[in-house]
């Protein structure tokens, strides 16, 4: 079991995220937030995994926002995390589907977290000049520099959670974009890596 002290944050903090883990698991069977088999090592997967991105990001921030959030992994860690830390001011959770939007709704009522449901699709959401744009398991790079040419401010960081595979995606992606990149190995598994992104046009 994921301690406070591994995550790096306050007991009030940790209590927020074993209540939103406790509410993953009870809703989870009725609407597939993550998979089954990835929900036996949620706090490594799922939590950890989501908060190694807070040190990644500029602080302070303001807008933070979530492409994709399903479960809310990493946008829904994030807000929580940033009650203590206050930075950052807002997270915004843009997600199509209306089960998982209640879900989510649900965490930020349970928990207190400062953010923001939005029930939409990303490219027909208003452009949200994030300074923090995440997204996680939810397309390729190519794809993901699209959502960020529309969502990120012109100095923001996007943070991307990538797999075994992403010097195949970056090469495929710069083909199409212009961005400055850096590239982090993550935390919780040893392949993926997080690449923060800026700078972000078309070539």
């Amino acid at each position: 079991m994921i301690s406070a002290e591994d995550l790096n944050v306050s007991r009030e903090t940790f209590a927020n995220l074993k209540v939103y883990a406790d509410l993953l698991e009870k809703w989870n069977p009725k609407i597939n937030l993550v998979s089954r088999a990835s929900l036996r090592d949620l706090w490594t997967r799922h939590i950890m995994d989501s908060a190694q991105l807070m040190s990644l990001a500029p602080n302070p921030c303001k807008t933070w926002v979530d492409l994709g959030s399903g479960g809310g992994f990493p946008g829904l860690v994030i807000a929580i995390m940033a009650l203590e830390t206050g930075s950052p001011k807002e997270v915004v959770l843009i997600e199509s589907d209306s089960r998982k939007c209640a879900f989510l709704r649900t965490v930020i009522r349970e928990t207190g977290a400062k953010a923001t449901v939005l029930n939409q699709r990303i490219e027909q959401t208003d452009q949200l000049s994030a300074d923090v744009l995440t997204a996680r398991a939810l397309a390729d790079l190519t794809d993901l520099l699209g959502f960020a040419e529309r969502h990120l401010s012109e100095d923001g960081t996007a943070l991307f959670p990538k797999g075994a595979q992403w010097q195949k995606e970056l090469s495929d992606a710069q083909s199409l974009w212009n961005f400055d990149y850096r590239v982090d190995t993550s935390l919780t598994e040893a392949g993926p890596v997080i690449l923060s992104v800026t700078g972000v046009s078309r070539v």
